[in-house]
């Protein structure tokens, strides 16, 4: 484990001397468990001319934050038995989700686990997918399908998407609009190659529809705050308006785009911890909990189909 820690705090922190002053030894130190574990696997592992790993070095790192993540949880499913359950779990999730599931979190947990200790980290769904591979979050709350391989996908609710306009907008008095009526409106829409883009453009070739965009940004809560300060319309999911902010701003729904499905998503491999299970639970009590979901979203059932990874399978968490 100290020459796994040594690579890792290599990698992480970009030399020999930064990951001793990390892992609070001396630089002699790292030098001789890496070069121990270097003898072991008979490859070079570090370049030392640049003191970056090496690609050999990069499959090690990538194992070895699993091995500690394993470790972790055998550690806090043992302090579960016999005390309380304890540890961390670091939650990945997407910023407008965060917005009010955050909250309910940090309301909850320390009544019910006062020994749980929670690390949130925003991102966007397709960079939550690689902080789920490499193991630098444990659970995340994203965008279904997610698109990786080694995946189990739980759904918890689907939300409305809306056209959000400021009220005194020709359209804020609509019910709801199709896409034709956008057509030509420069509207604030997210990036290619994201998610929320994706259910976009697949709404928009079932109608034939193009629309134009005042910009493309990443991020859904960027989309959201330029929205609110006068840099145009845009269409988001319904909890990116929070509501102080309902009464300046209509959310109109528009006919031919789907809702998105939010799911939390943890590796297929692995047992989850009894942090992490925890914490699956709690995720589900709240969003089945009516007085605690905001408006625009609707729980999914446990016993609902599962969406499909991307190598096509039915994917679904069993809690044990």
């Amino acid at each position: 484990m100290r020459q796994l820690s040594a690579i890792v705090g290599i990698a992480d922190h970009g030399s020999f001397s930064a990951a001793a002053d990390a892992l609070q030894t001396v630089q002699s130190n790292i030098s001789a468990h890496v070069k121990k574990l270097e003898r072991e696997l008979g490859c070079e592992l570090v370049d030392r001319s640049t003191g970056q790993v090496t690609e050999a070095g990069a499959l090690v790192v990538a194992r070895s934050r699993r091995v500690q993540v394993e470790l972790d949880a055998m550690l806090s499913d043992v302090l579960a038995l016999t005390r309380d359950v304890a540890g961390t779990v670091r939650i990945g999730i997407i910023g407008t989700t965060a917005r009010w599931l955050v909250p309910q979190l940090l309301r909850t947990v320390p009544q019910r686990y006062p020994h749980l200790h929670l690390v949130f980290v925003e991102l966007t769904s397709t960079r939550l997918d690689v902080q789920l591979a490499t193991g630098e979050v444990d659970l995340a709350v994203l965008n279904l399908p997610a698109t990786g391989s080694d995946l189990a996908l739980t759904p918890l609710f689907e939300e409305d998407l809306v056209l959000v306009v400021p009220v005194e907008h020709p359209l804020a008095a609509s019910q709801s609009v199709s896409l034709r009526a956008l057509k030509g409106m420069p509207l604030l829409l997210p990036a290619a190659g994201t998610a929320f883009r994706a259910d976009l453009d697949a709404a928009l070739s079932s109608s034939g529809t193009t629309l134009l965009a005042r910009a493309e940004v990443e991020g859904t809560r960027l989309i959201a705050s330029l929205t609110f300060e006068g840099w145009g319309p845009s269409i988001l999911p319904a909890t990116a308006v929070p509501g102080y902010l309902r009464d300046n701003y209509a959310l109109v729904k528009v006919t031919e785009i789907p809702r998105r499905l939010i799911g939390v998503v943890q590796r297929a491999t692995g047992l989850p911890s009894a942090p992490a299970r925890a914490v699956l639970d709690l995720l589900t009590e709240i969003v089945f909990d009516p007085s605690r979901l905001p408006n625009g979203l609707t729980p999914v059932p446990p016993d609902s189909p599962r969406p499909r990874s991307a190598d096509g399978r039915r994917s679904g968490v069993v809690l044990l």
